[in-house]
Order: C-alpha cells, then sequence, then structure tokens
C-alpha cells in the first residue's frame, strides 16, 4: 500500500460525484468534523468520511476490508468510551443523513442514520407526534436507539427500542438490508440493544404517539439537608406513578460557588394544575429554586442541555438500585461524590443521577425477546462525571465505578440478579464502557448475539463498540 494520502486519494475517486466528502487532517472543515462531546473522544484520524447514502457506506466499507483500515462510525459523537473516534483509521460519519420525515397516517417517523433527538422531537411536533428519545436532545439517535433508549416517555411507551418498527442497515458485506419484525427478524432482535455490532444503519422508522398538549417539566433545586425527605418523596413515588410521570434525583456541586445542591428533575405529561397536585410534596419541601413550567415536548428534551455541553472530558458510568431506598445510605453516597469532586479542580459539573423512570411499560416485553438485557424490577443509576485535567482520567474512572458498585449492590441489586435473565443484568449497555464482557451488558442472551454475529460479520468488522466476539468456525475434516 503507497502513503496514506495515495491511499485515500483512492478512496476520494471511489466515491466521486457522490456527494460525500473526504476530509484528511489537512482539509478545511476536519478540525470540526473530530469534535466529540467529551475532549478526550477527541483523536486525529488519517481521514474523515462524510458520506452522504447507504452506497457510500458500502464503497467505503469494502475500501477498508480491501486495504485493511481499522474504522469507527459516528452519529452524535456522544460516547465517552471513544468509540466513534479514532487515531490510526478512518472515521465513516453520519452527518450529513438528517433527514426526518412523518407519515401522519400510520403514525410513523423515518429518521435518517446521522439525525439528532433535536431533528425528530421538532419534526414530529409539527404533527402533533412524539416518539421515545433521548433526555439530551443533541444526542445521535442512532447511538441511543442500538443501545436500547431510555426517555420521558418510557414509563407510557417503552424503550425507544420496543418503538423501532424497522432499520436500514448496510452490513458487513456492503449490502444494505432492512431489518424488521418480518424482515432479518434475527439480525432485527440482534439491533436492538447491540445494533453497533453488526453494521451502519443508514435509517430508522420508529412508532409515533400523540403529543398535541404541552408537558408540566423541570427541576426543583434543593440544598442537601433536604435529602433524607426527598428520598422519602421519591420512595412514594415508586407507589403512586401511572407511567404519565418521572422524576430523576441527582447530586452536583456546580459553579461558580461548587456548593453542593440536590436536583430533582420533574416531569408530568399533562395539565399544570394536575402536575403541581402530583408533585405538591416536592414543591412544598421548600427548594432553593423552582423551574419547572409548562412547555411543549419538542423543548422538554432541551432541559438538560445547560449541563451537558461540549466542552471538557466526561466519563459516562452506570448502575441499577431498587426502591424502596435507605435515605442514610443514599446520604453517604452523596458525601463520597461531593468529598471526590470538590477535591479536584473543576468537576463541580459533574452528576450522579438516580433515574425514577416508570419500568411496567418496558416490562412487557422479557429480556430474551431482543439483544437488550435490561429489563427488571430497579432503575438505572447514572453518573456523568466532568473534568479538564487528564491527568484524572484513571482516577474519575476507578472512581466512578466503585461509587457505582457500592450504590448497585447496597441498594439491593447483587451480582447473583445480574445473570438471571428474567431480571435483567443491572447495566444500561449505553452508559457501560467498551471493556465490560459480553455477559455483563447481554445476559443470557450474549451467546445468541455471538451466533449471529458470526452470521453477519464473521471477519469482526464492527469491533469498536463492546466486545461481541464472533462465535469461532467449528471445522469438520
Amino acid at each position: 500500500m503507497g502513503s496514506t494520502a495515495d491511499t485515500y486519494a483512492v478512496l476520494k475517486e471511489l466515491l466521486k460525484g457522490s456527494g460525500a466528502e473526504v476530509l484528511m487532517p489537512d482539509s478545511e472543515g476536519y478540525e470540526e468534523s473530530i469534535v466529540r462531546w467529551s475532549e478526550h473522544c477527541i483523536k486525529k484520524a488519517h481521514a474523515v468520511v462524510k458520506v452522504s447514502n447507504a452506497d457510500d457506506i458500502s464503497k467505503t466499507l469494502k475500501f477498508v476490508k480491501e486495504h485493511k483500515i481499522p474504522f469507527v462510525v459516528k452519529g452524535g459523537g456522544h460516547s465517552t468510551s471513544g468509540s466513534s473516534s479514532i487515531d490510526d483509521g478512518l472515521v465513516i460519519d453520519l452527518s450529513k443523513l438528517r433527514k426526518v420525515s412523518v407519515d401522519t397516517e400510520a403514525k410513523t417517523i423515518k429518521a435518517e442514520g446521522g439525525t439528532i433527538w433535536e431533528d425528530v422531537d421538532i419534526e414530529a411536533a409539527k404533527y402533533g407526534l412524539a416518539t421515545v428519545g433521548g433526555t439530551v436532545n443533541h444526542t445521535g439517535v442512532g447511538g441511543l436507539t442500538l443501545g436500547g433508549g431510555y426517555g420521558y416517555l418510557t414509563g407510557k411507551y417503552g424503550l425507544t427500542i420496543d418503538n423501532l418498527l424497522s432499520v436500514d442497515i448496510v452490513l458487513a458485506s456492503g449490502e444494505l438490508v432492512t431489518a424488521s419484525a418480518t424482515s432479518y427478524p434475527d439480525l432485527f432482535w440482534a439491533i436492538r440493544g447491540a445494533g453497533q455490532n453488526f453494521g451502519v444503519a443508514t435509517s430508522f422508522t420508529f412508532q409515533a404517539h400523540p403529543q398535541p398538549n404541552p408537558v408540566y417539566a423541570g427541576p426543583l433545586i434543593f440544598l442537601p439537608e433536604k435529602l433524607p425527605q426527598i428520598v422519602h418523596l421519591a420512595n412514594k413515588f415508586h407507589t403512586q406513578n401511572d407511567g404519565n410521570q418521572a422524576i430523576s434525583v441527582a447530586f452536583s456541586c456546580p459553579p461558580p460557588s461548587n456548593a453542593p445542591v440536590i436536583l430533582v428533575q420533574l416531569f408530568y405529561n399533562g395539565p399544570e394544575e394536575e402536575a403541581k397536585l402530583f408533585y405538591k410534596d416536592f414543591l412544598d419541601l421548600g427548594p432553593v429554586a423552582n423551574m419547572a413550567s409548562m412547555m411543549p415536548y419538542e423543548k422538554l428534551n432541551t432541559l438538560l442541555n445547560h449541563a451537558a455541553g461540549f466542552d471538557g472530558r466526561k466519563q459516562f458510568g452506570g448502575g441499577a438500585f431498587k426502591l424502596p431506598l435507605n435515605p442514610i445510605f443514599v446520604q453517604a453516597i452523596h458525601g463520597d461524590f461531593v468529598d471526590f469532586v470538590n477535591a479536584r479542580e473543576q468537576m463541580g459539573q459533574s452528576m450522579m443521577i438516580f433515574e425514577i423512570v416508570p419500568y411496567e411499560k418496558m416490562r412487557e416485553a422479557g429480556n430474551e425477546e431482543m439483544a437488550f438485557s435490561n429489563r427488571g424490577d430497579y432503575y438505572n443509576v447514572a453518573t456523568i462525571f466532568k473534568w479538564f485535567d487528564p491527568k484524572l482520567d484513571d482516577e474519575v474512572r476507578e472512581f466512578s465505578r466503585g461509587l457505582l458498585s457500592r450504590a448497585s449492590q447496597a441498594a439491593g441489586i447483587t451480582p447473583d440478579e445480574k445473570v438471571r435473565s428474567a431480571e435483567g443484568v443491572g447495566i444500561y449497555g449505553n452508559y457501560a464502557n467498551t471493556d465490560a464482557a459480553a455477559t455483563e451488558i447481554y445476559g443470557n442472551n450474549a451467546k445468541k448475539l455471538e451466533e449471529l454475529k458470526h452470521k453477519y460479520d464473521p471477519e469482526n468488522l464492527f469491533s469498536r463498540g463492546l466486545r461481541l466476539v464472533p462465535k469461532a468456525k467449528v471445522v469438520v475434516n
């Protein structure tokens, strides 16, 4: 093989006239193209290919196989594992694929592979519709969907993948296929939870739901002294919601004062009067700030954007917890979080979030019905650490893992429960690191996924996400 420049000149010629762009380090727009949500995921790729259609992707995949070039796929660029960036190879960038179309008769939404949730929310709202999407609207539709997808509407309609009707996907072979319940059903099973291992999704078709009215949502901010009462009310919420509500309880030490606060994010899909009556106990508890109000649904997924900007280094982590929680336990976890964050510079925007999104609807599907294996009688707990000093990378990662392990085990999720398919694994794949074992994320589904990986990607071309090694061939003499 010749020089890097010569190699990618061949690719440029191959894609000529298609609308695709092949950017190299000296190209205009290259630096912008390698920006990621987390600064520690910014890597100097040899080339970034901004594809414009499925044929571009197919040709690029054949090219990287022929020239043995490592590659990644970039949608929204939100992964904190670095799975959408690379130093020594090529990025297939889907950012040109941003079209969203709505079928008002069928009540479906079709979103191209490079869309972000803002694209979907705004277009669907024009027709009084919505689907289950991410709570930060600059998150990529593809990444969230392929890993499962929780949102404010999960309590009513299940996960994003429960509302996924079909996926157009370019396989490792370069073939474009449509996976659905009736077309490539085994692939469709795998895509819903482990999709990043099987190809490049060029579009998603979702079931939409009527959402013509505004919702009541926003954060209440409390001083830490109110944490025991907040835990008590969260325990009460667990028994009283009907799927049209969701809350999150978060720890943070926001700048400029870096003083610890407790944030309670409210959501109520209904009129303001009903919402305020439902959340009366929280509202009467005495928040130092109340920013909850009525708003259009498409604004809902912007509420956390200010805390999820593109500056700084970031690390996702995930675990699970059951309600009721013990207030003493939560105070202890809060104390450890605050001590760690305040002992280090510029970490005040970090958060630990107990996500209390009703799960009865999502549990109507069993963990064996698709690759996703995190359905159970529990909720997700997440850490989102943010810092600026690269020297803290390893320290933050280890602390996050330890904190989440303590939170999960002390809150009732034991290692034995994690391997029980009926209960779920207790780790949301989109919060996991790529070094997690397949059984940690997929539980009893890992074996079937290995077999399907061998069927659809026997050379393990898509190897940069969660490690799902293809099952070895058995040679019979």
